[in-house]
């Protein structure tokens, strides 16, 4: 099999994931051009990256690309999207699909007269994410039916709500939520590290959303806490067998007696050299597996990297195998599969809308039935 070969428009923080995975997994993809606005913007890009770039639409058209990586600002995403989606293209567009519902449902029409949307929502294929899944998917604390959640923001942690309580994309839910805001010291962006104690207000917003049927979800995230060493990640997930906490299972066995089992994760620091703190150094994932207890039960593995080490992170390992989900479905593989996956990722982005509704009028949210959910 040929390499995969994929332009990407846009050249932003975000375009640079695709860029690397690129680099890394060379045998499987080529990166034709990156689109770029500007001349100036091109140059500075090839520059740096050592990466074609163009700010020729007809030349990235004619590299016939088995797919397009649409990752330009939010407010643009659909509209571009579309455009390419237009041009004959299967387009792998950043998150969210579109901030608006009309838009979603354009991209949904759009999707049913033959168009191929692929949404770049990569958080439940997460190497740890997808491990804990896994094991929950196994009934070891029973269907889980409550979950306390800050792991990721709006339509990203609408998709890990939905992958942790397996709610189908059909269910219809209300959401209460409210954002407040708190001195915090600030520690890390996306381009740079702070040491001067720079205190600044920063956002969190907590909302309980509230299922058809009878399950409950308790969102809490805060806008500095992808970065920051002092805002950690955490998550709870309940059954009536057991619960999980972060990567501990505590749960009943055949006999009723309380065991505990956890997820041991083993990963490799990759130095690459770059002036940028969040790049500097890669927590590669080589190894998750679920260790019992009882030291003569057997280890389970749950998780190997699929491709090899690389020196990719979670977030890029992720969106690597969304990637390969494009490709094939420009060459007509896994249809059924990709309808499903932009079905939930419509309902995420609208999940989000919804979120901001509920935090902006301080009233509760109420979902209507939307056209991909299944008809």
């Amino acid at each position: 099999m040929g390499k995969i070969k994929f332009v990407i428009v846009g050249s932003g923080w975000r375009s640079l994931y695709y860029v690397r995975i690129a680099k890394a997994l060379p045998e499987r993809f080529e990166l034709c051009a990156m689109l770029c606005r500007t001349q100036e913007k091109a140059e500075k890009m090839s520059e740096a990256y050592n990466i074609h770039t163009t700010t020729s639409i007809e030349e990235c058209k004619n590299s016939r690309p088995d797919f397009v990586v649409v990752v330009v600002n939010k407010a643009d995403i659909a509209k571009v999207s579309m455009e390419w989606l237009d041009y004959g293209f299967t387009v792998l567009c950043e998150t969210p699909a579109s901030l608006d519902l009309d838009t979603l449902k354009k991209l949904w029409s759009m999707h049913k007269a033959g168009k191929k949307l692929v949404v770049a929502e990569q958080y439940t294929r997460y190497p740890t994410y997808n491990s804990m899944l896994k094991v929950l998917a196994s009934g070891i604390i029973g269907e889980p039916d409550c979950l306390n959640i800050s792991l990721a923001h709006e339509y990203h942690g609408s998709s890990l709500i939905r992958a942790f309580l397996h709610q189908s994309v059909d269910l219809q839910f209300t959401v209460r939520a409210k954002t407040y805001e708190f001195p915090t010291v600030e520690t890390l962006n996306r381009y740079e590290r702070f040491t001067d104690g720079r205190i600044a207000d920063k956002k969190r917003t907590v909302a309980a959303f509230e299922f058809a049927d009878g399950k409950a979800a308790f969102y809490d995230f805060d806008s500095e806490q992808y970065r920051s060493p002092i805002r950690k990640n955490y998550v709870k997930v309940q059954g009536c067998r057991g619960e999980m906490i972060d990567d501990v299972f505590y749960y009943l066995d055949e006999d009723y007696r309380g065991r505990q089992a956890r997820l041991v994760t083993t990963d490799r620091i990759v130095h690459t050299g770059d002036l940028n703190p969040n790049l500097s150094d890669v927590r590669e994932i080589v190894r998750v597996e679920l260790k019992n207890d009882d030291t003569d039960m057997k280890t389970e593995l749950i998780y190997e990297p699929v491709f090899g080490y690389c020196g990719l992170a979670e977030d890029e390992t992720a969106i690597a195998g969304l990637m390969l989900d494009a490709a094939d479905y420009t060459a007509g593989k896994n249809e059924a599969f990709m309808d499903m996956e932009l079905r939930k990722a419509l309902q995420d982005a609208y999940t989000a809308v919804l979120l901001t509704q509920a935090v902006n009028t301080g009233e509760t949210a109420v979902s209507e039935r939307q056209p991909w959910q299944c008809e």
